[in-house]
This record gives C-alpha cells, sequence and structure tokens, in this order.
C-alpha cells in the first residue's frame, strides 16, 4: 500500500513579476504523511518560496498545491485563514512578541482560534505545551528579552504546537546559531516528531549534518526545481554530480 501524501505539489511555478524570471520551475514533490522531510539546497533556489506557498500565502502562477488533500487554490481567504490552523511554525528567530510574556506567547495562538476555550483551559493547555518542550515553570512569567535564545526557541516551538496542528514547519531553525544551541534545537525537532505520531514536519536546512541525522527524507533544490527526492541512503548513493558536490562539500564544512 503506498503511504499516503500530506502535501502534493505538481508542476509547481512562481513568477513575482509576471514575466519570464521564475523562481519555481515546475517544482514536483510528495511529502509522506507522518514523516520528517528536509528541504536542502543552494541560496536562492526557492526553499523557502515553496514554505509560503504550503501556507498559502503565496499562489503559484501555475501548477497545483494539495495539503492533507485539500487543493490551497479552492479556498477564499477566511477558509485559507482558518486551513493554516493545521500548521505550526517555527520561525528562523523564534519571532515572539517582545511584550509578551512566554506564557502568554503560547497562549496567543489559542485565544484567537479557539475561542470556545475558557481562559484557565487556555492556560493549562499552554503550560502543557512548555512542559512538552522542556521549558521550566519559573520561566513562564518572563518576557523573550529575559530567556535565553535556547528558552526562545522552545517557547517558539511551544507557540507552534498549541494548536495541535498536523504539519509542523521550521524555517531555518538553527541559523546563525553556535553548534551547542544548534544540536539542541535539532533534538528538540526530533524528539517532538517522534512524540507526535502522525504529524508531518518539513525543515528548511542549511544544516546538512542535521538534515542527514534527523529526516525520514530528503529533497534538494536546485534552479527552482527538485534535484533529488529521496533518503540519506539515497543521497550518499546518487551518480547526480551537482548532489554529491553539494552534500561532501556541506558535511566537511559542519
Amino acid at each position: 500500500m503506498r503511504n499516503e501524501s500530506a502535501i502534493v505539489l505538481k508542476d509547481v511555478t512562481k513568477s513575482f513579476d509576471g514575466g519570464k524570471d521564475f523562481v519555481l520551475k515546475g517544482i514536483n514533490l510528495e511529502v509522506p504523511k507522518g514523516s520528517l522531510t528536509a528541504i536542502i539546497g543552494f541560496s536562492g533556489t526557492g526553499k523557502s518560496v515553496v514554505l509560503k506557498h504550503l501556507l498559502g500565502l503565496y499562489k503559484p502562477t501555475a501548477g497545483s498545491i494539495e495539503v492533507l488533500g485539500t487543493d490551497l487554490s479552492t479556498l477564499n481567504e477566511d477558509q485559507l485563514t482558518k486551513f493554516r490552523c493545521k500548521f505550526g511554525v517555527l520561525f528562523q528567530s523564534a519571532a515572539l512578541f517582545d511584550d509578551m510574556t512566554v506564557l502568554e506567547n503560547v497562549c496567543f495562538p489559542l485565544f484567537e482560534h479557539r475561542r470556545d476555550l475558557k481562559e484557565t483551559q487556555v492556560l493549562r493547555i499552554a503550560e502543557q505545551k512548555l512542559h512538552d518542550v522542556g521549558l521550566d515553570p519559573k520561566h513562564f512569567q518572563k518576557l523573550p528579552s529575559q530567556i535565553s535564545g535556547g528558552m526562545q526557541k522552545r517557547t517558539g516551538l511551544a507557540r507552534a504546537l498549541a494548536l495541535d496542528p498536523e504539519i509542523l514547519i521550521y524555517d531555518e531553525p538553527t541559523t546563525g546559531l553556535d553548534p551547542i544551541l544548534t544540536e539542541m534545537v535539532d533534538n528538540l525537532i526530533l524528539s517532538t516528531h517522534k512524540s507526535r505520531p502522525g504529524t508531518t514536519s518539513i525543515m528548511v536546512s542549511h544544516d546538512l549534518s542535521a538534515a542527514f541525522r534527523i529526516a525520514d527524507h530528503i529533497a534538494m533544490l536546485d534552479s527552482g526545481r527538485v534535484l533529488l527526492f529521496g533518503t540519506p541512503e539515497d543521497f550518499f548513493n546518487t551518480d547526480i554530480e551537482l548532489v554529491k558536490r553539494f552534500v561532501n562539500k556541506g558535511m566537511k564544512h559542519q
């Protein structure tokens, strides 16, 4: 039986100027449901643009995008807003609200999208999510500026998990971090994925060693197309010269 796909992109192209300058030049990609998939590639190959298409922030110039069985082109703005609740996103710089405490940051999406819940229920859920990512309760009432970078990442992940999303997206979560913090974030992503069976995780990363260590599948983009999609083993055994050079050079520098 073929694994069910959480995300299917078919011949997706994207031009921002309406002309011949395409950022995406025919992306074909199927992300298996319940997998942890890493998207890698040279800078400017369209990795973050693909993520924004999945979230419905960009509409493709041509092609189709299906997420959890829904064709995104069939949704209006209100429907898209509701549909995005199926996603949780951890941004590169945590992107916490500076004037909100750690606990308030995690409560925010619940107050916005789960208005059926009482405040006591929201607080209980938020506290549980912070506990799930390993943050000590003594930090719950602190502002983002009063906690470390690692704690900020944990808070950002707890907020991403607040609505129990079916798809988790990590947009370059370790860029600019020191090696110790990078390893912590990578392990946090892996443990979060393993603790949520059925959840599909997608990580855009420049950290090849992490991608090959924790991902089930890897998609390498080049010039707006998927050059190779497969397991880490497929990448190490490939005959595609550009993939071999990229992987060898990337792994040596880490």
